[in-house]
């Protein structure tokens, strides 16, 4: 058998709150034999009466209870708070059965309307089907008049119209035109202007009867979407059935075609209304100033501005707020100032609004910042926070352009007193241009900081700086020893998106001045992956940067960075990063960037070149160090190939010379022959017997002159080593090629 699980009300206690009876107090026997079995003595006559013990005197006050009991909270309250404190479950749905077993409607409306003034229209929902689904609890008309508009105004449309069309009819009460109503009404705030038509043409079939009530509705919901000839068919309709528009259907008819900018049609329902006997009020006044300032038609707006007077209807601060803001896009801000004035003196009140719409046009006019700053201090001491932040950057950028910097520092520190004001990033932005424009370089680095601590820059809503409002003080912190503090603050601007190649560059000149070299070749690969171009000076501060910490290697890899960007680094760098790799006995590496030098076109630095190839030869790189050569050969740079040969001897390396002096003798290369002849030389000493007839070959065929008492040595060598046909081949070339004259001297490359 199943075991039951009992839900205990384990809060019950806490939530009943009633007040406890408060507990006797205790006397002891003595205290209570004396009180009661004891008369107290009459006074005397003229004698003061005695004050019993603990009494409290008239000029004592007082004292308060102990434990005063508290305050029984109402059911609905109880519900209300565990309902939102706790998951909704079949726990907590028992715990509301034994507080309540029976759900009568003031405790279900008391729910409801508590979930509704809360924003917590889902919560009213889920309790409503609970309350009849499972406690028994049958819904009124009241219970849907509550609800119905609380889904609507939290968007939940599709619940709404369910409980309207399915639930109430299920309950057999009809919808009434209020509730459908409020429903329309959400739909047209929802920009879902059909739905409304829809349910506005089914309350005929629901039996509902259509009044202003439902017109009013029908028709804001579409003109908010600018459907102004369908307004004109419902409104016709409404005619012919007879049903008579009250003034908020003429005045939403006003703001409808106002918002559409069909002044014509404004002005002729203004006309109808009073020729039905409605007679205008302030808003209808106000709605239609609105439409003509929106049309940028302000002649007309002031006719109206001043029929107002006539029709004894006084102007309130709306009004003047509309014409203000109208004066002032239109660019006449000497006639809104004299409205504002004017409202001044007539004891109107300045809201928020009237300085939303005269600030502009003081902030954007450099001759009315005196007046700008004082209306700020005007809202300052009315503590008004305005809606439009953007009044602040504009009169920041305003006393920035006039060299007041001093006036926008103060601007921007007293828009940070107002509450619930989130400051534009761009209003630090134009700051701290400003600031390290006029030299207040250090100003603009607290502003800066201040930036950072709020963290407004990471908001996704707020907007991207532009890129001279930022690359000033990043450039200032690179060049003062702030480079750390300066890449925290792009990386946030990175995450928006921002790939500028000044503060990209700024950064790495920073790091490589301040000795950190990786964190600057971190910001260039983050460049290369951005595909963002790079400057040349940044790369050669980063290659100097690197030698300065002797770490030749990553030198040589951002001079291969630096190249691959495009950029051709100059004599002296190839020769720096050359020189750092030779001396820490990276020859070859110091090879491959002599061979990227020489293709880049840079013919200077041979004397390092050289250093270079003989200490290639020297370690026995012969191939790599022939394979230079003939790149320097192509590429117009002729070594000097008899000091190589002539070092190589000197050195003992005798087979790295026989080589050299072989490729140099394949291409013709001018080299004197006695440098070939001290190469033979050395081959003789060697005793390298073959390699020494070879190379004499190839000189005899190029009609070079030797030494005969060399050959003559070769030659028995030859024999003595069993290489005959050797022997008698060169005597044989000898011979026949036995010069005429002894002149001995170069010749010059017959192809190179």
């Amino acid at each position: 058998m199943a075991r039951r699980h009992l839900a205990y009300p384990l809060h019950l206690p806490l939530l009943s709150r009633k007040p406890l009876a408060p507990a006797p107090l205790s006397r002891c026997a003595l205290c209570a034999s004396s009180t009661v079995d004891t008369p107290s003595p009459a006074p005397a006559a003229g004698a003061p009466a005695e004050i019993p013990e603990g009494a409290a005197t008239s000029t004592e006050a007082a004292a308060p209870p102990a434990n005063p009991p508290r305050r029984e909270e109402p059911l609905h309250e109880t519900v209300l708070h565990m309902i939102r404190r706790r998951q909704w479950t079949t726990r907590l749905e028992n715990s509301i059965r034994l507080l309540s077993p029976t759900l009568d409607a003031p405790l279900v409306h008391g729910v409801i309307s508590g979930a509704a003034a809360a924003g917590r229209a889902d919560l009213a929902l889920q309790f409503f089907r609970f309350a009849y689904r499972r406690a028994g609890f049958r819904p009124e008309r009241d219970t849907f008049a509550l609800l119905v508009p609380a889904l609507a105004s939290r968007r939940m449309l599709n619940h709404a119209r369910c409980l309207v069309l399915d639930t109430m009819p299920s309950f057999s009460i009809a919808p009434d035109e209020a509730t459908l109503a409020a429903l329309i009404a959400a739909y047209g705030k929802a920009a879902i202007p059909q739905e409304a038509v829809k349910l506005f043409r089914m309350m005929p079939d629901l039996g509902i009867p259509r009044t202003a009530l439902s017109y009013n509705a029908v028709l804001k919901a579409i003109l908010c979407r600018g459907r102004e000839a369908m307004a004109r068919r419902i409104y016709n309709a409404m005619i012919a059935e007879g049903v008579a528009p009250d003034l908020s259907t003429y005045n939403t008819l006003i703001w409808g075609f106002g918002l559409c900018k069909k002044m014509e049609a404004a002005v002729r329902v203004f006309g109808d209304m009073k020729a039905h006997g409605v007679t205008p009020d302030a808003t209808t006044y106000n709605t239609l100033l609105n439409a003509w300032v929106r049309a940028g038609d302000l002649e007309s707006a002031r006719k109206v501005f001043d029929e107002m007077t006539g029709e004894v209807i006084e102007r309130n601060s709306v009004t003047y707020n509309i014409i203000i803001k109208g004066y002032v896009k239109d660019k006449k801000v000497e006639e809104a100032v004299a409205l504002f004035t004017e409202m001044g003196e007539k004891g109107l009140r300045l809201t928020e609004k009237t300085f939303a719409a005269l600030l502009p046009g003081l902030c954007d006019d450099q001759g009315r910042v005196a007046e700008a700053r004082k209306a700020v201090d005007d809202m300052a001491e009315r503590r008004l926070t305005p809606k439009d932040k953007s009044v602040f950057l504009r009169l920041v950028t305003t006393l920035c352009r006039a060299g007041d910097l001093d006036g926008a520092l103060e601007v921007h520190r007293k828009s940070g007193q107002f509450k619930h004001v989130l400051m534009d990033p761009r209003q630090y932005g134009v700051l701290m241009e400003g600031l390290c424009a006029g030299g207040k370089c250090d100003s603009a680095v607290e502003v800066l900081d201040e930036l950072m601590e709020k963290g407004t820059l990471l908001s996704p809503k707020s907007p991207v700086l532009e890129a001279s409002s930022y690359n000033s003080v990043i450039e200032y912190l690179c060049n003062n020893g702030s480079t750390t503090k300066a890449e925290v603050f792009f990386r946030q601007l990175m995450k928006k998106g921002v790939d500028d190649k000044a503060a990209f560059n700024s950064l790495i000149r920073g790091h490589a001045k301040e000795g950190v070299p990786e964190a600057a070749q971190e910001i260039l690969a983050i460049m290369t992956r951005r595909e963002v171009p790079t400057d040349p000076e940044s790369h050669t501060l980063l290659v100097d940067s690197f030698l300065k910490k002797n770490e030749p290697t990553d030198a040589k890899t951002a001079l291969d960075g630096m190249m691959q960007q495009g950029h051709v680094p100059s004599p002296a760098l190839f020769k720096s990063v050359m020189e750092a790799l030779f001396n820490d006995g990276r020859v070859q590496t110091a090879s491959r960037v002599m061979k990227s030098m020489i293709e880049k076109g840079v013919t200077e630095n041979m004397d390092m070149a050289h250093k270079i190839l003989e200490a290639l030869f020297m370690r026995g790189h012969v191939e790599e160090a022939i394979g230079r050569v003939n790149l320097m050969v192509e590429n117009g740079c002729m070594p000097d190939l008899d000091k190589l040969l002539v070092g190589l001897c000197e050195n003992d390396r005798v087979m790295e010379a026989q080589k050299l002096a072989d490729f140099a003798l394949d291409r013709d290369f001018d080299v004197s022959f006695s440098t070939y002849d001290r190469v033979l030389e050395a081959l003789y000493t060697e005793e390298k017997t073959l390699p020494a007839y070879s190379m004499l070959c190839k000189i005899k065929n190029k009609g070079g002159v030797v030494n005969q008492k060399g050959c003559d040595a070769l030659m028995e060598s030859l024999k003595s080593e069993g290489y005959s046909k050797q022997a008698d081949i060169l005597s044989r070339i000898l011979t026949e090629n036995a010069p005429s004259t002894s002149k001995r001297g170069k010749r010059v490359a017959m192809g190179a």
